[in-house]
Order: C-alpha cells, then sequence, then structure tokens
C-alpha cells in the first residue's frame, strides 16, 4: 500500500482548509454617528499646568502658609452650597463654574496638605449629592446640561482621586453617602444596607474594562452595572448581570465583591419619584423579574449595545429593561459615541449602536442617589495608567490605527469558536463567547496584549519621575507618557 499519495493528499487537504479559514472575509459595517453627539473637550491645559505648579510651590513654602487659607475656602465652598435658593440652580448658572473652579483650585494645598484631606472628601461627596438635587429640574437630553453634570461629577472625583494618591491609606475604602428610604427588602453588605432593586455600578480591572468607561464622547469612571435583588423570605442578596463571556448570570453578593473591581457606587432610585410613590415596590419588583428570566432562560450577552432589544442584554441593559417595563425609565442621558476610530474599533468588536446606555451614565441621572461608595486605594493608580493607556491609544484610532492580530492564528479560532457554538446548544460555554466573531475574539486579545505592553511601559516610566520627584505624578503627565510610549508599541 503506498502511504506517500495518501499522506500529500491529506497534506493538501489541510493547507486547503487552513488556507479556507484564514480568509479574513469583510468588514462589519460601521453605523454612522448619531446625531448632536460631539467628544466632550476640557480645553483646560492652561488651568492643569497653573495647579501643578502651584503644588509644586505649596509643597516647597509647607503647610503652614497653605493650610488656613485652604480651610477656610473649604468651608466657604460648603456653606456657598447650603446657602444658595431651595429653587433649582440652572445648568447655565455663573455659581456652578465657580464651583467647579474653584473646587479644583483648592486640590494642590490638599494634596500638600493632609489634614485638609478629610474636609475635601467631604466636600465632594456634599457637592455630588447637591449637583444631583440641583439636576433633578435640568433638561438631560441637551448638550448643556449634560456638559455640566459630567464637568462637576466626573470632575470632582478626578480631582479627589489626584489628591487622594498623595495620602495613601488616608481615605477609608468605603465613603457612605444618602441612605435614601426604600421599602423593598434589604440586607447587610460590605457595611452597607443594601435594598433590592439597588444597582451596583462598578469598574473592572481589565483592558477593555477601561475601554467600555473611556470609549464614548464623556470617558468615565465606570464599565460595569449589576442589579442587586434581595429575597424577601431569606435576606439573601444576589446580583443580575450581563457577561461578555457567558451572557445573564445570577451571582450571591459575595462572589460579586470577590471579583475584581477597582470601585463601586451603590445607587438607588429616589423615594420622591412618582413611579415610587405609586408604587415603593417597584425597585424589588423590576429586580424579581431579572433574576426570574436569568432563572428561567439563557439571556446571550448583547454586543450590538442595542437598548432597545431585549433579546439579548448587555450589562445597563439588565437594569434599564425591568425598570422600564416596571414603570421607571433610567437613562436620562443617553452616550453617544462619534469619532471615528472609535466606532470603527467598536464595530469590529461587533457594537452597531453609538447612542446608548453607558455604565457611567448612572452616576449623573438625577432619579438616583448615591449611597455608597467602595474604592480601592490600592489600585488607584493602575487605574489612572489604563485610562491614560486608553485615552492615548483612542487618538491613535483617530490617527487611523487598526486593530490588528495575526492572520495565521484565525483558523485555529474559528474551529474553537465552532466548538463553542457545539457546547452552547448544550448549555454550556465555550472558549469564544457567544455572539462574538473568531475575528472579535483575536482582536480583544490583541488589544489587550498592547494595552498591557503600553500600561507596563508607562508604569516602569511613573517610577522613575515619581522616585525623582518625590510625588505623584499628575493625570496630564502620565497621559503624556502613554502617548509617547503608544508610539513606541504600535499595533502589530
Amino acid at each position: 500500500m503506498r502511504t506517500g499519495p495518501v499522506v500529500l493528499r491529506g497534506l493538501a487537504i489541510l493547507a486547503g482548509g487552513f488556507v479556507l479559514l484564514a480568509i479574513p472575509g469583510p468588514e462589519p459595517a460601521v453605523a454612522p454617528a448619531p446625531d448632536g453627539g460631539a467628544p466632550f473637550v476640557w480645553g483646560a491645559d492652561s488651568l492643569w499646568q497653573r495647579l501643578d505648579r502651584q503644588f509644586v510651590e505649596v509643597t516647597a513654602a509647607g503647610c503652614g502658609a497653605a493650610l488656613p487659607g485652604a480651610q477656610v475656602e473649604l468651608a466657604s465652598l460648603t456653606a456657598s452650597m447650603a446657602n444658595r435658593p431651595t429653587d433649582s440652580v440652572p445648568p447655565a448658572d455663573p455659581f456652578l463654574d465657580s464651583l467647579e473652579l474653584r473646587f479644583f483650585e483648592l486640590a494642590p494645598a490638599v494634596a500638600a496638605c493632609p489634614e485638609a484631606l478629610p474636609a475635601y472628601v467631604e466636600l465632594q461627596q456634599r457637592l455630588r449629592h447637591w449637583v444631583k438635587d440641583q439636576s433633578q429640574g435640568w433638561d438631560l437630553t441637551s448638550s448643556g446640561s449634560r456638559r455640566r453634570l459630567y464637568r462637576l461629577l466626573y470632575g470632582s472625583r478626578a480631582a479627589l482621586e489626584e489628591v487622594t494618591l498623595h495620602h495613601p491609606g488616608a481615605v477609608p475604602a468605603l465613603l457612605h453617602g444618602v441612605d435614601e428610604p426604600s421599602a423593598t427588602p434589604s440586607t447587610e453588605v460590605g457595611g452597607v444596607r443594601i435594598h433590592s432593586g439597588d444597582m451596583l455600578v462598578s469598574r473592572g480591572g481589565y483592558p477593555t474594562s477601561a475601554l467600555i468607561a473611556r470609549g464614548n464622547d464623556f470617558p468615565g469612571g465606570f464599565s460595569h452595572v449589576a442589579l442587586v435583588q434581595v429575597d424577601s423570605a431569606t435576606g439573601a442578596a444576589s446580583t443580575i448581570e450581563a457577561h461578555i463571556e457567558s451572557g445573564v448570570k445570577i451571582a450571591t453578593a459575595e462572589e460579586y465583591l470577590g471579583d475584581k473591581k477597582l470601585r463601586i457606587l451603590v445607587l438607588r432610585p429616589r423615594a420622591s419619584l412618582p413611579a415610587l410613590r405609586a408604587d415603593p415596590m417597584l425597585p424589588h419588583r423590576a429586580a424579581t423579574a431579572a433574576i426570574e428570566r436569568a432563572r428561567r432562560e439563557h439571556v446571550p450577552y448583547d454586543f450590538s449595545m442595542d437598548y432597545a432589544d431585549d433579546g439579548k442584554l448587555f450589562c445597563s441593559e439588565v437594569a434599564s429593561s425591568v425598570y422600564r417595563d416596571a414603570g421607571l425609565t433610567l437613562w436620562t442621558g443617553l452616550s453617544t459615541i462619534t469619532a471615528p476610530g472609535l466606532r470603527r474599533w467598536l464595530a469590529s468588536f461587533g457594537v452597531k449602536q453609538f447612542e446608548t446606555q453607558e455604565p457611567s451614565d448612572l452616576e449623573y441621572d438625577p432619579q438616583l442617589v448615591v449611597v455608597a461608595e467602595w474604592r480601592d486605594p490600592l489600585t488607584l493608580q493602575a487605574d489612572r495608567i489604563d485610562n491614560a493607556v486608553i485615552d492615548a491609544m483612542l487618538e491613535g484610532a483617530e490617527r487611523g490605527d487598526a486593530l490588528t492580530f495575526p492572520w495565521y492564528q484565525l483558523p485555529v479560532v474559528r474551529v474553537m469558536k465552532g466548538w463553542s457554538w457545539v457546547l452552547e446548544r448544550f448549555g454550556g460555554t465555550g472558549p469564544v463567547p457567544e455572539g462574538m466573531s473568531a475575528r472579535a475574539a483575536l482582536r480583544n486579545r490583541a488589544f489587550g496584549e498592547r494595552q498591557r505592553q503600553i500600561a507596563t511601559t508607562v508604569a516602569a516610566r511613573i517610577a522613575v519621575m515619581e522616585r525623582d520627584r518625590g510625588y505623584p505624578l499628575t493625570y496630564w503627565v502620565i497621559l503624556e507618557l502613554a502617548r509617547a510610549a503608544t508610539r513606541e508599541h504600535p499595533p502589530a
């Protein structure tokens, strides 16, 4: 028997199959940018540079000169919010410009003087609560209102976290907000009284988490939403959340907190909302509907980010869909994604909707109250590095950088995708997520590897500069380092 021709024919078939599976096919269509959207730009480089110089000056002069003035200004800012009329302050009110600027201008003295930090933390908490109260009367579909909320809420958060890095361990991991009244079942989780229907908005510690948080017109600090359901009979708390790998899943509170997260906001609908006055148990009904569906059927992850289609769900939809059905519309302001390069990147991951519900949006929703916030102080530096690297990579996307991957890996991953399809038919989870193409999976892996390479380079340079300077670098300096490292690590 002649085996040579048989072997050759077998090798030829394998080679032909490999070539066929390596053909990439057409790129996915990129949906047009939403009308009315535009990337937010601070346009405040001169302010950031001035604050940096002030910090150096205060550090050199010592706190003896700066602390008394900072303490007076902290008290004055707190009083200025308390003394405003009870009527809603409109978003264009010059008082809000002053509030924002004064909060930023306090940062250098607080960063240099640890004695001022507790009052600055309390001021940021008061500012957030006051602004969210004021914004109940704003039209959040207008760009002016959205920009004002973002500047005050995201801006004050970013300023506080910059300052916190100068005083490691000085800010507790748990900050209590407002214990908004709720009639729904509740339980204690991590030192916080959690009610059924609460939402946990978090930031994961992975490259894709940073992309979700930063990849829209208003780069934010959160990448994931989970809905809490508290069993009225047992008091057990569960989270319902959509995972890229497996779709909608239920977890215990302990399992949720055990996953890698850099920060978590606990948000609760206001008891004064008309829908809740009519039905105080509405949040529990919504959460129960979500957990019952997750137990009843498999709900795939929605890579398209189409919040209007409940057949598949991404993380924000898990909460928004059941609340909408119960009579309360969350996400009063939708995120837009207009930058061409970013839309091209996201389309290659399967995104089709570029006006959608981003996790960070919930922080700005005036219908929701911040009950508490957990932060991992040890990971704040890694968070800033990830943000800066993603921001720099997205600038590269606008210059034409592509999400590349090794073409020769495509045949293998397509076989893995076929095996994943078989496993999914029997209720399993395969190596390539349901709804994600083989090309998207490879791009996702290559994107993560490149992001980590750049972040490693940036972290090493930060360590050298901070050792020489003797204090943490500001975000805008880290961003410049990330831009340089991104050019050094171009797409493969």
